[in-house]
């Protein structure tokens, strides 16, 4: 691998790691700032000021936002994500059976959408201006086009309610067959990759479009390739670079994005974790899961950037 190369990807790797301290920075001041007192939400408003005035203590609420700050950044680097102070569970145990429950949800999303984006995405461009890449963008704009929560309820309706195919609520738990898990995540799987095919197969479109200008691409019409082969082999391997772009960042909200789906079909996962404390002010919950959201949004575009890079033909063979 040639230096300027692995120069690059120190730099993308550097940057993600500024970019995520930043960002917990940035969670930490604004947990800190949300209205209300944790004391009080803690003992209730029965609390005497006394009582309130012990707890702050004890949590360190008392000390300069700085030092807890560091106190906070300090644990997570060891490991320590804190203890919730609604129910006085150990945060990371809590979260990592939640964490595996969004990651299978995602992966079940990501193996369908992936795929099947970059299939209609090549065959748009392979009739590109007729009526099946015409009919392919316009379910495409339309599915954009409803937000997350209705494509979930409408999908709840018809195969839940209507024809009974699958459950409306997504339970899950651990020793679970792996069948009934599948069937379980069913929906809110579909739900989620109707959210970003969509988005996939434009980008992916987009992006073999734009190669198809080449002049090699010409070169390849007048030689008496077909039109598929020449996309296969001459055009998809050259926009390879943006599609593993535009695919990372759909994972990336595949993982974080997951909130809304989790909601709506009672699913155990780390949005609906996130949920229920935040409805309870558990400072220490909110501050976990959205680092933990936040270092899996940056690790998964530094994964993009980093294959953009290996995957760039004038970065692998400079002149």
């Amino acid at each position: 691998m040639s230096s300027p190369i692995v120069k690059l990807i120190a730099q993308r790797v550097a940057l993600g790691i500024l970019l995520l301290l930043a960002v917990s920075v940035l969670i930490f001041v604004g947990t800190q700032i949300l209205p209300g007192d944790v004391a009080q939400s803690i003992l209730g408003q029965s609390a005497t000021p006394q009582a309130l005035e012990n707890l702050r203590q004890s949590l360190g609420l008392n000390d300069p936002a700085y030092i807890r700050y560091f106190r906070w950044l300090g644990g997570v680097l060891t490991g320590d994500l804190g203890t919730a102070l609604s129910s006085g569970q150990d945060i990371g145990s809590s979260i990592w059976p939640r964490l595996k429950n969004t990651l299978f949800l995602a992966l079940c999303a990501a193996v369908v959408s992936v795929p099947l984006a970059i299939i209609l995405g090549l065959t748009a461009v392979r009739y590109r201006n007729g009526f099946v890449d015409k009919l392919i963008s316009g379910i495409a704009l339309a599915s954009t086009s409803f937000p997350e929560f209705f494509i979930g309820y409408v999908l709840v309706f018809v195969f839940a309610v209507k024809l009974q195919w699958f459950p409306g609520i997504s339970t899950v738990y651990d020793g679970m067959p792996f069948s009934d898990r599948l069937q379980a995540v069913v929906l809110p799987a579909a739900s989620l990759t109707l959210v970003v095919l969509a988005h996939m197969m434009r980008m992916t479109r987009a992006a073999i479009l734009n190669v198809m200008q080449s002049p090699y691409i010409e070169t390849a019409e007048l030689k008496g390739l077909g039109a598929f082969e020449i996309i296969r082999k001459h055009a998809f391997p050259n926009a390879i670079a943006p599609v593993i772009n535009v695919v990372m960042l759909n994972l990336a909200y595949l993982v974080v994005g997951v909130v809304v789906i989790e909601i709506i079909f009672v699913y155990p996962g780390m949005g609906q974790y996130l949920v229920d404390h935040v409805t309870k002010r558990d400072v220490p919950v909110v501050q976990a899961v959205g680092l933990i959201f936040a270092a899996v949004y940056i690790s998964l575009n530094i994964i993009a950037d980093i294959a953009g890079i290996l995957a760039n033909p004038r970065l692998r063979h400079p002149k």
